[in-house]
């Protein structure tokens, strides 16, 4: 997968944290068997900068962990009709994720568990919602949230 990570926290992150975002979203393609040349974005900020990006766009005027932008969700009227082998030479691009580095502090210190862990959790999620999955309805949660721990489990990110 090809995956850009942009760091807005004037490195408050480490180069490790970077990896692990990195290792954790390839484990998580290839649990759901993305193509190779799947693209996406991961951008790590702070509260002040996820509040506003959750008020400009969800009309929500608090500061939230994850944001995802998912590239699919967008209506597009014109379809493009490609061969299949062009299919597999044109990337896929699924979207954005926010990330607010402070609220992954304050969540790991609140849930006792690792900061690396909650870290992984959240870009999962996202990857997830990036990936159409969503957890509006019980029936859905559950298989989000099933999904989500069984990859962070076989990651090694149980606690």
């Amino acid at each position: 997968m090809d995956l850009e990570i942009y760091d807005q926290t004037k490195d408050q992150v480490s180069d490790d944290k970077i990896k692990l975002i990195k290792n954790v979203l390839d484990f998580a393609a290839d649990e759901l068997d993305l193509a190779a040349n799947t693209e996406m974005s991961v951008t790590l900020v702070n509260n002040d900068r996820i509040k506003e990006i959750n008020r400009d766009y969800r009309d929500v005027d608090r500061a939230t962990d994850v944001i995802s932008f998912a590239l699919g969700d967008q209506s597009d009227d014109s379809e493009v009709i490609m061969s299949d082998e062009m299919k597999d030479e044109i990337p896929t691009n699924l979207g954005d994720i926010f990330v607010s580095v402070d609220k992954v502090k304050e969540q790991s210190d609140f849930l006792g568990h690792s900061f690396d862990r909650e870290l992984g959790f959240l870009v999962v999620h996202g990857f997830l919602h990036l990936n159409g999955y969503d957890h509006m309805e019980p029936e859905d949660e559950k298989v989000m949230f099933d999904l989500q721990k069984k990859i962070l489990n076989a990651y090694g990110l149980k606690k």
